[in-house]
């Protein structure tokens, strides 16, 4: 069965700096994938490489069979696959209504249609429907991180690759997240997520790849990496502590 998401000896450089180093993963249709590994480890650099904000050095990424490695992020988006950034990068002087607007733009041509997409996000968040009008300047960090979601989903991707969602957040409203991520999973679609809290990404998700110096040095069912107290030891430490890729 071809994966949705292949990523084959993927080396990535910055300068002379190898930040990648022959990295094998998947991500099958269906699928919550994470990544985790401790701070500096490639976790943010592997996914903007898949986005198309990286340029890799050598290695293949094909997304449904289709090689998407040369291609810009614009194309990227296009083809089914969504970057929640670190950070958000909301359009803060725009309201909330204006930022879900600008992510359905990739998706203007496709058919689907702004109002029923931009329902879907709001019946995901409530909160931001009763914010609609409001700059996104102005949200709580919870909100922000509700709405780079919501906006993130308008393209109706099929994989949604998501970075460190829980930086900042208050643990309740972590959970109420990986809870909507669970819900966009059960109706179709696939999640590959970077993230801080080691044993929330493991328990949401399906499998885990373990990244160190930027090689891949682990892969497994999430349960089993999560049951392994050595794992966490050699390669999570720095994440428990909760510092950021």
């Amino acid at each position: 069965m071809t994966a949705l998401l292949e990523v084959g000896d993927l080396d990535v450089n910055y300068g002379a700096i190898s930040a990648l180093r022959g990295v094998n993963m998947q991500v099958q249709a269906g699928e919550i994938v994470a990544v985790i590994g401790a701070n500096g480890a490639g976790k943010s650099t592997l996914l903007k490489t898949i986005a198309g904000l990286v340029s890799p050095r050598s290695g293949r990424i094909t997304f449904e069979g289709q090689d998407i490695a040369s291609k810009p992020a614009y194309e990227v988006v296009k083809r089914g696959v969504t970057l929640l950034p670190e950070g958000r990068e909301l359009f803060r002087e725009m309201s909330v209504l204006e930022n879900l607007q600008l992510g359905f733009l990739p998706a203007r041509h496709s058919g689907a249609s702004l109002d029923d997409r931009v329902d879907y996000a709001y019946s995901l968040f409530p909160r931001l429907r009763e914010r609609s009008s409001q700059h996104a300047s102005t949200l709580s960090g919870g909100e922000a991180q509700m709405l780079g979601v919501a906006r993130a989903l308008m393209s109706s991707p099929k994989l949604l690759v998501v970075d460190e969602l829980s930086l900042g957040l208050a643990p309740q409203i972590v959970e109420q997240l990986f809870e909507v991520l669970a819900t966009i999973n059960r109706s179709g679609t696939s999640v590959l997520i970077v993230e801080q809290f080691v044993h929330m990404a493991l328990e949401h998700s399906d499998r885990a790849y373990v990244l160190a110096k930027g090689e891949v040095v682990l892969t497994g069912l999430s349960r089993e990496i999560a049951a392994d107290p050595s794992v966490t030891d050699s390669y999570l430490g720095a994440e428990m502590a909760g510092t950021s890729s």
